[in-house]
């Protein structure tokens, strides 16, 4: 009696089926087609990509021995197509590379691209201060304490990844300044940080003992 039932049972969920089959059929159909689409369409929007940066690799090291071959303009050239057309990865390294090209050649180039570079919100906030840096050292020998305060004291507030060598770079500025207050006040803020590499609290130490002998003559 119980294999009747089980029969009928079977018999009306294969109705239902059919049924719902009928009914669902099309649109069923159009679903799964549409799931082969986005995944094939994934499948060929990630080999588009792999190849992008693959040609974008290799212009960026071609534009690397042009650098290392002393051929400025071409190596410029170069880094500026990548930055116009290369997958975003590549041309935020070409914009940093292009400017430390200009960096040993034409200085305030260079501080403008970093600048830039500082400015870009599409740029990670690290790259950003990194951009910074840059420039406020390139800027350290021509720049007056005031502008050199403004590019790199944001740096050097606690917890910037950075703070050591902004610190370190206001404190030269303030030297150069003949601020030896405002000196002091970098080298010990460097060397009262207990996260400071050991080479530059050894530095901050020693010119710090200078400025404070300094300050009593």
């Amino acid at each position: 009696m119980s294999d009747i039932f089980r029969e009928v049972d079977e018999e009306v969920r294969r109705d239902k089926a059919l049924e719902f089959w009928s009914k669902y059929q099309n649109y069923m159909i159009a679903a799964a087609m549409i799931v082969v689409a986005a995944a094939g369409g994934w499948r060929f929007y990630e080999n588009r990509q792999r190849a992008a940066a693959e040609e974008a690799g290799a212009r960026y090291e071609t534009a690397l021995q042009l650098t290392r071959e002393g051929k400025s303009a071409d190596a410029d050239t170069a880094f500026q197509e990548i930055i116009k057309q290369g997958p975003p990865g590549y041309a935020l390294l070409a914009r940093f590379r292009a400017a430390a090209e200009f960096a040993g050649s034409d200085k305030p180039k260079a501080v403008a691209i970093y600048d830039a570079l500082a400015q870009d919100p599409a740029v990670g906030a690290l790259m950003r201060d990194v951009a910074r840096l840059r420039a406020g050292l390139l800027r350290l020998d021509d720049a007056d304490a005031a502008e050199l305060k403004s590019r790199l004291e944001p740096l050097a507030a606690p917890g910037n990844p950075f703070r050591h060598t902004a610190r370190e770079l206001l404190a030269f500025a303030a030297l150069k300044a003949n601020n030896l207050e405002a000196a002091g006040r970098w080298f010990d803020a460097i060397i009262t940080d207990g996260q400071a590499p050991q080479a530059v609290r050894q530095r901050a130490e020693a010119l710090l003992g200078l400025v404070s002998a300094g300050k009593t003559n």
